[in-house]
């Protein structure tokens, strides 16, 4: 197709550049993209799945229907409900969209007009990846569920917590489980070998699951040294950073040194106790120990930052969380937790207005950077209430009651009570909550 004078504004690189992969096998345009499920309903997606394991390989899915009209509309200017996290900032204010412009642009902008006809079909082949290879993790975050943490699922299994009538935990089945580990063994590994092989990475982002627990990521990182192409990756994490070694690997000196650049998103919601509440799992002086080992070994100052998720409990962190950045010497990456549903009661957004307002006129005013951007943009979106009055009461029970299970699952003996008992309006809320 021809190239326009003016670059279409909601236009993003990514749906020519990079391919997503759920740890069910679910393919996406990226990780943030809300669409219609393929077989299982992820956590931000609009419309449930089958239930039904029905496969595509990468080949069947790059230049599919759906992938044809995303790039056909993006070029036509439209704004695509399916880019809601970026066109409407839900996550954060550095959007994805303009990482991959970041990123790309320079190289394949010109081209993607060049190889993409006018119904959308593309002849590049993806250079950024985004393969989660299963669920394992050892953290169970309060923030996650079973789909993106085998912990999380062996506690559901264990205290018999799964609902086997919703189609969207099929996967969870043993039969369903075999399918997918066969696909992932016999298809996706070879996806992504051959890619590897192919010197077609120039990017790849390890998130989980937790992927430093992927035997996957220290094979192909080592892989990718070994070629020679590690002078033209560019490798980015998002991980819970409770380990930097494998099998005498170490992270830092043997895979991220040898590389074009890096960035690591270190997973830190809160500091000491209110961090080990929220992330399940979190030995905070350990997480402490390998960051340190990060810092030594950065050389700008994205390389390693603070991945700061802003919950109820963390509203209590912005303030330490800034200071170990200042400390540190590295940014702070904030963003909020996903809120789709009036139940999801660890969002700030549960509280009323009349609380959560001036709670963040006082964290607004001791902060900077990327915190307070978040801060400030989280001001204006609707609370609970105001978008779901008729039934946030109700969901606000039900959260209230999932937490509570947890805790007493969990045998915590730190509880979200204890940590809102620093803000009496706050703790009120809560007691009030299904009374």
């Amino acid at each position: 197709m021809k190239q326009p004078d003016k670059r279409p504004e909601t236009l993003c690189i990514a749906p020519w550049t990079h391919t997503y992969l759920s740890p069910q096998t679910e393919r996406r345009m990226c990780c943030a993209s809300r669409e219609d499920a393929q077989s299982f309903e992820q956590y931000i997606d609009t419309k449930a799945g089958t239930g039904e394991y029905k496969p595509i390989t990468l080949h069947e899915h790059w230049n599919s229907d759906h992938m044809k009209s995303v790039r056909k509309r993006m070029m036509a200017g439209e704004t695509l409900a399916e880019c809601a996290v970026c066109n409407d900032k839900l996550l954060n204010t550095d959007v994805y969209r303009t990482y991959f412009d970041r990123l790309f642009t320079s190289k394949y902008y010109t081209k993607l007009w060049e190889t993409t006809d006018e119904t959308g079909h593309t002849t590049m082949e993806p250079v950024s990846w985004d393969y989660r290879f299963s669920n394992l993790c050892n953290f169970k975050c309060r923030t996650c569920g079973d789909m993106l943490s085998s912990a999380w699922e062996s506690e559901q299994r264990q205290h018999g917590m799964i609902n086997w009538s919703n189609p969207k935990n099929n996967w969870m089945k043993p039969d369903v489980k075999k399918e997918i580990e066969k696909f992932q063994d016999s298809i996706i590994e070879q996806e992504f070998a051959q890619a590897v092989e192919d010197h077609r990475i120039e990017e790849v982002y390890w998130a989980g699951g937790e992927p430093l627990m992927y035997e996957q990521h220290w094979k192909y990182m080592k892989r990718i040294v070994e070629l020679g192409d590690g002078k033209n990756v560019y490798a980015r994490y998002n991980t819970n950073l409770s380990r930097v070694r494998y099998r005498g690997i170490n992270l830092y000196r043997d895979i991220l040194s040898r590389l074009r650049d890096w960035q690591i998103c270190a997973s830190l919601d809160g500091t000491g106790q209110i961090g080990e509440y929220i992330r399940t799992g979190l030995n905070y002086n350990a997480w402490l120990e390998n960051f340190d080992q990060g810092v030594e070994a950065k050389v700008h100052s994205r390389q390693l930052r603070i991945d700061f998720t802003l919950t109820l409990p963390g509203l209590f962190e912005v303030e330490n969380i800034q200071s170990l950045a200042k400390e540190k010497g590295v940014d702070v990456l904030a963003k909020v937790i996903f809120s789709f549903t009036p139940d999801i009661i660890l969002s700030p957004l549960a509280l009323p207005k009349s609380i959560l307002h001036p709670w963040l006129d006082e964290l607004i005013a001791i902060s900077n950077g990327a915190m307070r951007d978040v801060l400030i943009q989280l001001k204006t979106r609707p609370t609970f209430e105001e978008q779901w009055p008729d039934t946030y009461k109700e969901s606000l029970a039900k959260g209230k009651a999932r937490v509570l299970q947890l805790e007493l699952i969990r045998k915590d003996k730190y509880i979200l009570a204890d940590i809102l008992s620093e803000r009496p309006e706050a703790l009120h809320w809560w007691e009030s909550i299904g009374s």
